[in-house]
């Protein structure tokens, strides 16, 4: 199922108040197959999956089933694998203001955790701010297994090693 309802009308957009506790949803996309597969993994197995080109010897995360330098398709039986839950940091930034842009009392910090040859963008726990650096080695920490709902949150946060 791709989109459910298409706006015809400019008319009809709307803006989003960050107020509120839900983002309106117009319109749903699904992840898509490789989507699909990586989200089922983390929520039932606590696994995070990606897929290698052999050819190209790069190893995506999260997984595709198509490689993006020479398209040639990743199959989930041959070419996914265990990349396991540890990365180390790339990037990361401290949060200083809510989304409603109040100042908060403890800034929280988003990383650019890379894992093989691929990022995910998530939380980080367990450090301060100035406690942070590049290359830093960080491990995943999941949800129990009953709260997992199949998307990235499924992944608490990441914290260092």
């Amino acid at each position: 199922m791709a989109i459910l309802e298409r706006i015809t009308r400019n008319i009809d957009n709307r803006y989003w108040d960050p107020g509120t506790k839900a983002f309106p949803v117009k319109n749903r996309y699904t992840a898509g197959v490789a989507g699909q597969w990586f989200f089922e993994e983390l929520k039932e197995n606590g696994k995070i999956y990606g897929s290698r080109c052999e050819d190209c010897a790069v190893t995506y995360v999260p997984a595709r089933i198509y490689c993006e330098r020479c398209f040639k398709r990743l199959e989930k039986e041959k070419d996914w694998l265990d990349v396991g839950t540890e990365g180390e940091i790339h990037s990361f930034t401290a949060v200083h203001r809510t989304k409603t842009g109040e100042e908060k009392e403890e800034p929280s910090l988003v990383a650019a955790v890379k894992i093989a040859d691929g990022l995910l963008i998530h939380r980080l726990a367990g450090v301060k701010p100035e406690q942070v650096e590049i290359g830093m080695k960080v491990k995943a920490e999941f949800k129990p297994k009953d709260e997992r709902q199949g998307g990235i949150e499924d992944i608490k946060h990441f914290k260092p090693l």
